[in-house]
């Protein structure tokens, strides 16, 4: 059998395609395609697609059937290529300096540069960069967007040559939106087309993304989901990306949602609950009539928090909402096209209940209530009329209100538990016309009733899309929110992922003076330790409504139900009830002011960019120029004394422990994207090199220069090594037991030869799929990272690497092995590693040995090889210039 066996043509509009069918599968007697998930239909037909009998054999075909028709608990290796790529510029940026330095290394071995391009479609897109330095300012956009060119001037000139050199690279120049709500609105096809020798080939849109939130695409029934960086350069290098089958497990939707209850609820609600369900390197794909009662964008919401509840993905299937969301985004011959495609192919949704999935989970839509998650995790959900109790328990509030700072003797006071930050921020929820028009219909009703924020709180509003300001400008509600100070302060990410921005310099003096616990309220998808801002002790996620309310409240220990937001003009109490917007008034304005013409006037010219853009002069060329006195663009050492031999594996002796880390250790934590502490070794190395502190920028934007990364890994002002007492990146240099930053150590260790290995507890690595984590990790001289489990995109950073991920069997821990810590580390066996076999560990200290075992975290055979061959990039440039 060849892939042609599946083939069939099918005709729209004239136009010829040419399909593979898997439903004939079926008709041959070979699988029961009408009983798989959607997402395993997709998978089937990507492998039936690409079969080519070396890679991928019939018989991978006829597996993949099976295993889903049964849902096997044992998966098969499958090769599963992409559509696409996508990315955003703090991942973007170190992607296209490691194609630099490819090209550099191929070149050097005496072949041409070219051979390094992109061989499918990439996506670039310009989010991460702008902050929140102006806000409650009329012209705060424009003032901050001067200052994000300032800043990254550099940065912008690497990514506008990659345009110009690199084939199939698209970049979508800053202040356009996120690249996920830009993909949901505009890049995402749904069904793809690829001109091939045969003809034109219809095929059902997957990408992978260099964001973890890739994953909101999935609302549309486009398979996606974030891996590391690495990864995607071998895929956007023409590799597979190699995967073990994935389980499906259903979320069964049931009844509808009460009329107050906003998309963000429904996120937080299924986040709780699916990380009790232990969903990580599995697919949630979602079913039941319940769908019926959830717009298009409430299942982005949904879909975009996939990794705050561990799946590698939150599918909807292709259904009549998915249509009328296209048509409404300017897209109908997408939607003709779509519709002839999945009806015939079987990958419309009709509902039917006899679905095998590995695990079915219900969902009862109307048993949602209105809720916030904080203050440190996502699926942490509290019931807003329960907060008060929680937060005043966990900050204790109730005996630490005498600290009350009010510098004009105005109505509030800064105090623990103060708001500080109030951001409508993050594609998550500004995708979501319905939230974002019911956060201005609450500002409007606020400022009827005569209320006002208080003095303290950093207010600000980053639209996903600039479809978002035409609609909210075009009903009138932007007015309010300029006028409660919710100000359009850029088109980006923003606050969600740590670009806050200063607070004031009073403000920030009073927290730290006074050691106060102040708060952020945002809708965005992740609140983790110091992420929004390294003065914040507790983030709070939550819908846009919500964020006004608190922003007007000004505190987080408020009782809604109990105490008023704040006195009307004729001197009444104004409750939160008195402001909250109606669902039939939110649902009106919708269909008034959501327009399609607004899609089509802001992506007909997506790629243009502003004034700022189009005057960044840039040479085309094969290879990019490095500046070696530049700060923010460097060549890394990835490459550095680079062999075509592939070296033989070596033990780990004499290591040493860097860190000992608890659970939950975010990426976060291991590379912080936010501001870069003075006193830290990043800090001291940017002012060694002419950098004043007001110009360091961020971390994120500084992903171009290892030197600064590197020093900046582990380098989190809230991680807790369990090595030291102090919070913060600091670290024991042993023998002789000195507290230093982590860097600092590492270097002295590397000095001396000396290998070294990590510990820590469950979910390491949660969080943001950020490739420097791994690569941060290996350039201190990591060899292994050793936990009780890992999250997926961090554990396949750390593999493309070259770092070796092992856990504790089952029941073991750090603890409970017996460790310190303070031994000295031997592992056995590494020239005989087997997928998810056993390697054996020493532990020396005083004489004495402690004897255990751990699991091998690589599940396939492709992952050995990129181990020994010191990473993924390593493995495909010796495959390249051997080919």
């Amino acid at each position: 059998m060849t892939h042609q066996s599946l083939e069939q043509k099918l005709i729209l509009n004239s136009q010829e395609y040419i399909v593979h069918n898997i439903n004939l599968l079926e008709e041959m007697g070979l699988a029961k395609i009408n009983r798989l998930p959607f997402t395993a239909r997709v998978l089937i037909e990507n492998l039936a697609r690409n079969m080519d009998s070396k890679t991928i054999q019939w018989a991978d075909i006829l597996t993949a059937a099976k295993f889903y028709e049964t849902c096997a608990q044992t998966s098969e290796l499958i090769a599963f290529y992409p559509a696409r790529v996508l990315m955003q510029d703090f991942t973007g940026v170190p992607a296209v300096v490691d194609f630099a330095t490819m090209r550099d290394a191929i070149k050097a071995a005496g072949r041409d540069p070219k051979k390094i391009n992109p061989l499918v479609p990439v996506d670039l897109v310009i989010d991460h960069s702008i902050q929140v330095d102006h806000f409650k300012e009329k012209n705060s956009f424009f003032l901050n967007a001067q200052k994000e060119y300032q800043r990254n001037k550099e940065r912008y000139q690497l990514l506008k040559w990659a345009q110009k050199s690199f084939d199939n690279f698209r970049v979508v120049p800053p202040e356009s939106g996120i690249c996920h709500q830009i993909n949901l609105e505009y890049l995402a096809t749904v069904i793809a087309t690829k001109k091939t020798k045969e003809g034109l080939v219809a095929f059902p849109d997957t990408l992978v993304g260099t964001d973890s939130h890739t994953t909101m695409i999935n609302a549309l029934g486009v398979l996606g989901w974030g891996v590391g960086g690495i990864e995607a350069e071998a895929v956007m290098l023409g590799q597979p990306y190699y995967m073990n089958l994935p389980q499906i497990i259903g979320v069964n939707f049931i009844g509808k949602p009460q009329k107050q209850i906003t998309s963000t609820d429904i996120a937080l609600y299924v986040t709780n609950i699916l990380r009790k369900e232990n969903v990580v390197e599995k697919i949630v794909e979602y079913t039941g009539e319940g769908l019926k009662s959830l717009t298009l964008t409430d299942r982005a919401t949904i879909s975009n928090m996939s990794p705050e509840y561990g799946a590698t993905a939150g599918f909807f299937p292709i259904d009549e909402l998915t249509l009328e969301y296209l048509e409404q985004t300017n897209r109908s011959e997408t939607a003709a096209r779509v519709e002839a495609y999945c009806k015939a192919c079987g990958f419309f949704n009709t509902y039917d209940d006899n679905i095998n999935f590995s695990k079915k989970i219900d969902v009862d839509l109307s048993l949602i209530e209105t809720s916030i998650a904080g203050p440190s995790r996502p699926q942490d959900r509290i019931s807003l009329f329960g907060v008060k109790q929680k937060v005043t328990k966990i900050f204790d509030l109730g005996s630490r209100k005498n600290i009350q700072i009010n510098p004009e003797n105005k109505p509030h006071v800064l105090t623990n538990g103060s708001v500080v930050i109030a951001a409508i921020t993050s594609c998550t929820n500004t995708s979501n016309p319905y939230t974002m028009i019911g956060a201005g219909l609450a500002a409007k009703k606020a400022i009827e009733k005569g209320l006002s924020i208080p003095w303290y709180v950093k207010t600000s509003l980053s639209p996903g899309s600039r479809v978002v300001l035409d609609y909210l400008t075009g009903s009138g509600l932007m007015e309010y929110f300029q006028e409660i100070g919710f100000n359009n302060t850029g088109f980006g990410c923003m606050t969600c992922i740590g670009n806050s921005g200063p607070l004031d310099p009073f403000i920030e003096e009073s927290i730290k003076t006074n050691n106060l616990d102040v708060m952020s309220v945002l809708s965005g998808n992740r609140n983790f330790e110091a992420r929004i801002h390294q003065d914040v002790t507790g983030n709070f996620l939550m819908s846009p409504i919500l964020v006004v309310i608190y922003a007007i409240a000004g505190r987080i220990d408020i009782d809604f139900k109990s105490e008023p937001l704040g006195i009307s003009e004729k001197g009444n109490p104004v409750f939160m009830d008195d402001i909250w917007p109606d669902a039939d008034e939110i649902n009106q304005f919708v269909e008034t002011y959501v327009q399609k013409k607004f899609f089509k006037n802001q992506y007909t010219n997506i790629f243009t960019g502003d004034k700022l853009w189009q005057e960044l002069e840039v040479a085309e060329s094969t290879t990019f120029k490095f500046n070696e006195d530049s700060t923010y663009i460097r060549r890394p050492p990835f490459f550095k004394n680079f062999s075509l031999d592939v070296p033989d594996p070596e033990d780990i002796k004499d290591a040493h422990a860097l860190l000992v880390l608890e659970d939950s250790v975010t990426t976060d934590h291991i590379s912080p994207a936010g501001a870069i502490p003075v006193e830290y070794p990043a800090g001291r190395y940017l002012i060694e090199n002419g950098v004043k502190p007001w110009e360091f920028n961020s971390y994120g934007s500084r992903r171009g220069n290892h030197e600064v990364m590197m020093r900046g890994t582990f380098a989190n002002i809230r991680i807790k090594n369990r090595l030291v007492s102090d919070t913060g990146g600091l670290t024991l240099k042993f023998p002789g037991k000195t507290q230093e930053f982590v860097f600092d150590a590492s270097q002295k260790y590397q000095d001396e030869k000396r290998d070294l290995v990590i510990f820590g507890g469950s979910e390491y690595g949660t969080g943001s799929s950020r490739d420097w984590a791994a690569k941060g990790t290996s350039l201190l001289g990591v060899k292994a990272v050793i936990t009780t489990s890992f999250e997926r995109i961090h554990r396949s950073n750390l593999v493309g690497m070259g770092v070796l991920p092992l856990v504790f069997k089952e029941g073991e821990s750090f603890e409970t092995v017996g460790l310190k810590g303070d031994e000295i580390f031997e592992i056995q066996g590494l020239n005989q590693i087997k997928p998810n076999g056993f390697l054996n560990i020493i532990a020396l200290k005083n004489g004495q040995k402690i004897n255990f075992q751990v699991i091998v975290k690589l599940n396939t055979d492709i992952e050995i090889d990129y181990i020994k061959n010191g990473g993924i990039l390593h493995y495909v440039l010796r495959q390249m210039i051997t080919a």
